[in-house]
């Protein structure tokens, strides 16, 4: 299969990208190389042959016309979006242009290259998306693929309006589209201005570890690799209009992760005290929701995925890539936002 990935020169694009052309894929890797993109994500494939990029920003409708026709992809994986709560809670535009214009340029495109092909059966648009469009949970209950949208930052709003476009086309224009809904990633290459990696970072620095509010808002996590594994299966052999939700099946606190990465750190690079001790509260996010989690059923009942790291593993996996991988960090720390607190402008 001919894959177009968009975003993947990003975090998850890119653990798509390693993973396609491991499994035998060819991939076209169309990225804008924004502030969180960076072709080093990708560069133990850049030499494959089976491996092409182009530079594009995917609301330029005729430079993707032009990438479609040349290189005549099987699927499309849409991935690329502007993706920080706090970076949408600065500068909601931004988000509104990449995410749901962006989205929207890539399914008339999708849907002219599809017809002028025949609209070969095979085609698909898989449209890759998160859990928080569906909101905020109380202690109990989990996220299935009915649980009736309700986004609460400029983010997650401009993630769900991009879902809905794209169940518009499947149902209007008949374009053949798959769509997923994740739960919180991690893993290699993560951007350093999410959770982990501002840990990871901010506890070798010897600086404050940021924790907002008590700490106890939950997530479910997912390792980067299992998440494109399971996006692969969901491309080849979802069922066209069905959505899908991916989730790691690991439920944590924030303050929980936070601890257990310092425990870590302290057994492979212990310091003069334990890392704990730079943890610090501070003021908690405008509109924090309280807890994600996913029902993973449908996925594993139809398609036979489940996750395969553990939380403990993953998070040890995440740590050690960080250790051994500092030039790729590095390179990162003067660009725009990081290691700085956004989303207080509310």
């Amino acid at each position: 299969m001919k894959i177009l990935v968009t975003g993947g020169a990003g975090f998850i694009g890119s653990a798509v990208v390693r993973h396609a052309i491991r499994a035998g894929h060819a991939v076209v890797n169309l990225d804008k190389l924004t502030y969180a993109g960076s072709l080093s994500n990708v560069a133990e494939v850049s030499d494959s042959p089976a491996y092409a990029f182009e530079q594009a920003d995917i609301c330029d409708r005729a430079r993707v016309d032009a990438i479609l026709a040349r290189h005549r992809p099987d699927a499309i994986m849409h991935l690329a979006a502007e993706s920080h709560v706090d970076r949408s809670i600065d500068g909601p535009a931004a988000f509104i242009e990449t995410n749901i214009t962006g989205t929207y340029t890539m399914l008339e495109a999708a849907r002219a290259y599809w017809t002028e092909a025949g609209r070969p059966e095979g085609f698909r648009f898989h449209h890759i998306s998160t859990d928080e469009v569906f909101g905020s949970l109380g202690p109990q209950g989990q996220f299935t693929e009915e649980t009736p949208y309700d986004p609460r930052s400029p983010y997650s709003a401009s993630k769900a309006a991009s879902d809905h476009l794209v169940g518009a086309w499947h149902e209007t224009y008949g374009l053949p589209v798959v769509l997923t809904n994740c739960s919180n990633n991690y893993g290699p290459y993560h951007f350093p201005e999410k959770l982990i990696p501002v840990v990871i970072l901010k506890a070798l620095a010897g600086a404050p570890i940021p924790v907002y509010g008590a700490g106890d808002n939950v997530r479910d996590w997912l390792y980067v690799e299992d998440h494109a594994d399971a996006l692969l299966l969901v491309v080849a052999k979802g069922k066209v209009g069905r959505s899908y939700n991916i989730g790691g099946e690991n439920e944590a606190t924030n303050l929980h992760i936070v601890e257990r990465i310092c425990a870590i750190l302290d057994e492979k690079r212990p310091g003069n005290r334990p890392y704990r001790e730079q943890i610090s509260f501070v003021t908690d996010r405008p509109g924090h929701d309280k807890r994600y989690a996913i029902d993973p059923s449908r996925i594993r009942e139809e398609l036979g995925w489940r996750p395969s790291v553990t939380l403990e593993e993953g998070l040890e996996k995440t740590v050690e890539w960080f250790l051994d991988h500092e030039d790729w960090w590095r390179a990162l720390q003067g660009r725009e936002g990081v290691g700085q607190r956004l989303g207080t402008k509310a």
